[in-house]
């Protein structure tokens, strides 16, 4: 499909776009059709650099004008706090490489249900392995929203701003930049939700628990302080810290009133004045992405749900937060995702689970399933654990094959791709039923305020202008 700058400026301009001044006006311009949609979307994923930003840039400027709006879950984690809305678990969701299309699967499940509860998110390591920069990923997200018909605030999160403890030991400045870098890049794609993760500074050599949690408070009330410098007027970025470490040791009492006790004081103790953290990341019993065994299926996973129970209870009654975010959990069978609302977890993160069911799909053709093995096994075998065989192997890594199959996936045949999106729709609408996430537009209309920020303007848009 032929597309170029000059065609996304006529686009613009038959919706009503103005180019008239120093900045493009879309007051009471048109919503794009579902073609031109689909043309931006495409653009904003697979297009040369100037095309692609200016894509992007449309996307955003158009959902806004269509009162598809970022915003920050922040009011409505605090409203679970103060015990006025429960029973409900928010599902956030990591789709890679095939967002669009994903995300449109989501906005129809969200349709379905009536409902207005989930997030969007994407880890760093995401942006790296699918070669989807933040502004990207938003860009996808947004246009599902447009060519869905949805409007309302659209929460998109930053999912693991994690510290890499060797490169801290090794420089601790050098990778607090790095991270701060990066969560300027985030923020200015709208994603008003970051999760800072430094629970891989917890150091259990110490003996007692602060000592132990000390470092990753500190270097959290960092981050919050850096955040709430950079937060647009008018949005309070939902932040939220991490103390233990998925696939460890569960999560005690003891660590999350450790990490309590040093982190307001390490925030008072910078000077500055910030709103703190309104939910926490545990281990209650779950892995990332599951635990495969050799003979490629997936291990049985216990979850203490009586210790999700008990540390968000301690979140709300001793520091005002909304409860604890439960990871590596989208591979659970639903019986167990249906617990998690009664326990009491605010949030819960769901990822590899999209991403086999794209894999797996009977559907998707075999060259294309035959083309993400050849590259994960060509290009990552320096990464293979100790005493993993081939299965367990590509089952961990070929997500990080999205960056050379995405074009592949956009070119699929409308049958096929029909097909795999039924899959994922069926997916989302079952697990946003077991997280009783159906029938909460008008709650999460109740506590969300929407602010809508322009979009950076790329300077080949300045261009347009006179």
């Amino acid at each position: 499909m032929e597309f170029s700058l000059a065609a996304l400026k006529r686009d613009l301009v038959s919706l009503g776009v103005q180019f008239a001044g120093a900045q493009p006006s879309f007051a009471g311009s048109k919503r794009p059709d579902d073609a031109m949609v689909y043309r931006w979307a495409r653009a904003a994923a697979l297009a040369e650099p100037d095309l692609r930003q200016a894509a992007i840039w449309a996307i955003r400027e158009a959902a806004l004008e269509a009162g598809i709006v970022p915003a920050s879950i922040q009011e409505l984690y605090i409203a679970r706090a103060h015990e006025k809305w429960s029973g409900k678990t928010v599902p956030a969701m990591n789709l890679r490489g095939w967002t669009y299309h994903s995300c449109r699967c989501v906005f129809r499940t969200a349709k379905e249900l009536n409902s207005s509860l989930f997030i969007f998110e994407q880890a760093i390591a995401e942006q790296t392995f699918a070669a989807q920069p933040p502004a990207e990923y938003t860009a996808g997200v947004l246009a599902a929203a447009l060519r869905e018909g949805y409007v309302g605030p659209v929460f998109i999160q930053a999912d693991h701003a994690q510290v890499n403890a060797a490169a801290y030991k090794k420089d601790s400045a050098a990778e607090i930049s790095r991270l701060e870098k990066i969560m300027r890049e985030q923020i200015a794609a709208s994603y008003y939700n970051i999760d800072i993760d430094a629970s891989t500074l917890v150091d259990l050599s110490f003996p007692t628990v602060v000592e132990q949690q000390r470092l990753n408070a500190e270097v959290t009330a960092h981050f919050t302080t850096f955040v709430r410098a950079l937060e647009p007027d008018g949005v309070t970025i939902s932040l939220g810290a991490e103390i233990g470490e998925v696939g460890h040791h569960t999560t005690t009492p003891q660590e999350l009133r450790a990490f309590m006790e040093t982190y307001p004081k390490a925030i008072a103790k910078s000077g500055k004045a910030a709103v703190p953290v309104s939910k926490i990341s545990v281990n209650s019993g779950t892995y990332h992405g599951g635990k495969v065994m050799p003979d490629g299926t997936l291990a049985p996973v216990n979850v203490d749900y009586g210790t999700l129970t008990e540390l968000s209870e301690i979140c709300r009654r001793e520091f005002d937060m909304g409860g604890v975010v439960q990871h590596g959990a989208s591979t659970l069978p639903r019986e167990q995702l249906a617990k998690f609302p009664a326990a009491g977890a605010i949030e819960i993160h769901l990822a590899l689970g999209f991403n086999n069911l794209i894999f797996d799909h009977p559907a998707l053709p075999e060259t294309i399933r035959q083309e993400i093995s050849d590259y994960t096994f060509a290009n990552h075998q320096h990464e293979r654990a100790p005493g993993e065989n081939d299965k367990q192997f590509l089952y961990n890594l070929r997500k990080k094959a999205w960056k050379v199959v995405k074009p592949r996936f956009w070119d699929l045949p409308e049958p096929i791709e029909r097909e795999i999106m039924a899959s994922l729709q069926a997916m989302f609408t079952g697990m946003f039923t077991d997280m009783n996430a159906g029938n909460t537009r008008d709650l999460v209309a109740a506590h969300t305020t929407l602010k809508k920020i322009a979009a950076p303007m790329p300077a080949v848009v300045a261009s347009w202008c006179s």
